[in-house]
């Protein structure tokens, strides 16, 4: 009997196949053996029972494997599971290096026996739930923005990757750091959730990006109705001591949400002991005040941006000057900071009024006239000493990066599909798509090459991970074998960089 259009046919092998449609997936595992992920993980969460159960390393590496894999729900977990290949090497791995002492206390970690190789959705949800601290949400108040504080659980994360970011410097040591901070919308339907500015419901992470290393350094989970600026500083603090040793500089770049006043003090003077003076370019809210100044600009002052195409400058249409600015929160003392204030405009075509339409209706960003002319004005205060030809353009750089990396999050990984009303238990799936998406990163620049560092993840499942293999013991050996038109050689020689990164690793 037919089953569809089409003379094919599909059945059920009644033989133990082990064949596995995730073949590239454990060259992540290898990757994260290199980094130590597995016993940081183990050290900084301890949210398992020491004695029974899964453990940290189980339960958040499944998930890590679950965001690499393309799933974006708990349930997906069991996709991992009913893939009988990648099940016999995760058990193989899970045992790796340990003697026959620790294999028994392993096996006794179940009372009836390990019956499954992935957790259950229902043992992810028991494990998340240790994340989230009912007691916090008796201190929220309506229409307040509050962020919970995180409990012992919560916060073995940011050490967890921590560590990795140790792993990661060690293999490719930068002496700067610039860290892009912004904020992401992860629009939700979950009936806890609040609104957000844009009067949808939302949580609204705030995300620290470290540029040079294309990594998450940070990132403080927060319901939709906290604003992006909201105890910016002292998120800022915690990314600083997040980051490994080897870093001599910080720079910080911000869109307006930045611009606090104790955030820009703090870098200006020096406070950090570790860094000390931080420079910083943060674009400034375009106020009254601030376009007043602007238009005070004489002609002369305006210089055309330029950018370079294919070895030749050309002009963008448009133009930055030096703005004589002092805002009132800073000027009411003489010893007060001073910083450098610079303003871009573009010109605006006139607008052909389409007759039904408002004319006057309010544009989506910052406008002003000067000897009437329209422009769109923008503004950014900095403490560098940069020209604004190099300046601007390394501050506009953050938009492509972080924005990129927030679709990367909610569109590739996880990020955009929330499991749970309870804060805590989203926060810690934040997070671990987080360490997913610097382990990709890690992946990418450390062994993959360059020419991979700009794939998505589309392309590196389509190529890497979901490659077909037969999963095989024999002697004692566990072996992965691939079909014949594969390139063997290529998967080879990542696992022998990967090996070479865990020598070369003290830690």
């Amino acid at each position: 009997m037919t089953q569809g259009v089409l003379p094919f046919k599909y059945e059920n092998d009644k033989q133990q196949s082990e064949m596995t449609g995730f073949g590239g997936l454990p060259v992540y595992l290898d990757m994260a053996q290199a980094a130590g992920l597995s016993k940081s993980i183990d050290r900084n969460l301890k949210a398992s029972s020491d004695s029974q159960g899964w453990t940290d390393s189980q339960v958040v590496m499944s998930l890590i494997m679950l965001n690499l894999s393309g799933g974006d729900c708990v349930d997906d977990v069991n996709r991992l599971e009913s893939d009988e290949g990648l099940c016999r090497i995760i058990k193989r791995v899970q045992k790796h290096g340990m003697t026959r002492r620790q294999r028994r206390a392993f096996s006794r970690r179940w009372r009836k026996g390990q019956q499954r190789t992935i957790p259950s959705p229902s043992a992810v949800f028991r494990y998340l739930s240790s994340f989230h601290d009912y007691e916090q949400d008796k201190l929220r108040e309506s229409g307040k923005a509050f962020i919970p504080a995180m409990n012992e659980h919560l916060g073995g994360f940011a050490r967890a990757n921590g560590d990795f970011l140790s792993f990661v410097q060690r293999q490719n040591r930068q002496r700067t750091a610039t860290l892009d901070m912004d904020a992401t919308l992860v629009e939700t339907s979950k009936s806890e959730a609040l609104y957000c500015y844009k009067g949808f419901k939302s949580y609204q992470p705030l995300n620290t990006w470290w540029w040079e290393q294309e990594l998450v350094v940070h990132t403080e989970f927060r319901d939709g109705n906290v604003p992006a600026g909201f105890n910016q500083l002292r998120v800022f603090k915690e990314a600083l001591r997040c980051l490994p040793e080897g870093i001599k500089k910080v720079r910080v770049r911000s869109d307006t949400a930045g611009y606090q006043h104790d955030l820009l003090k703090y870098c200006d003077m020096g406070k950090n002991k570790r860094f000390g003076k931080i420079e910083f370019a943060i674009g400034c809210d375009v106020t009254p005040e601030f376009k007043k100044a602007v238009s005070e600009v004489p002609e002369s002052d305006w210089t055309s941006l330029r950018r370079e195409v294919n070895g030749e400058e050309i002009k963008t249409g448009r133009e930055w000057a030096e703005v004589c600015f002092v805002p009132n929160a800073i000027g009411h003392s003489k010893k007060g900071p001073a910083y450098r204030y610079i303003a871009t405009r573009e010109g605006m075509a006139e607008q052909l009024v389409i007759p039904g339409t408002i004319e006057d209706r309010e544009d989506p960003f910052p406008t002003m006239s000067i000897e009437s002319k329209k422009y769109k004005v923008f503004g950014m205060v900095t403490n560098m000493d940069w020209d604004g030809q190099e300046l601007i353009p390394w501050f506009y750089k953050r938009c492509g990066k972080s924005e990129e990396a927030h679709s990367i999050m909610k569109e590739d990984l996880a990020g955009g599909k929330l499991p749970s009303d309870d804060f805590g238990v989203n926060a810690a799936w934040w997070w671990i798509m987080i360490m997913a998406l610097n382990l990709n990163n890690a992946m990418k620049r450390l062994v993959l090459g360059k020419s991979w560092i700009s794939k998505r993840m589309k392309a590196i499942r389509f190529h890497l991970i979901n490659l077909p293999a037969r999963v095989m013991e024999r002697s004692r050996g566990l072996f992965v074998r691939l079909p014949k038109n594969l390139d063997l050689d290529w998967l080879l020689g990542i696992r022998a960089r990967i090996a070479l990164l865990a020598q070369a690793s003290p830690g």
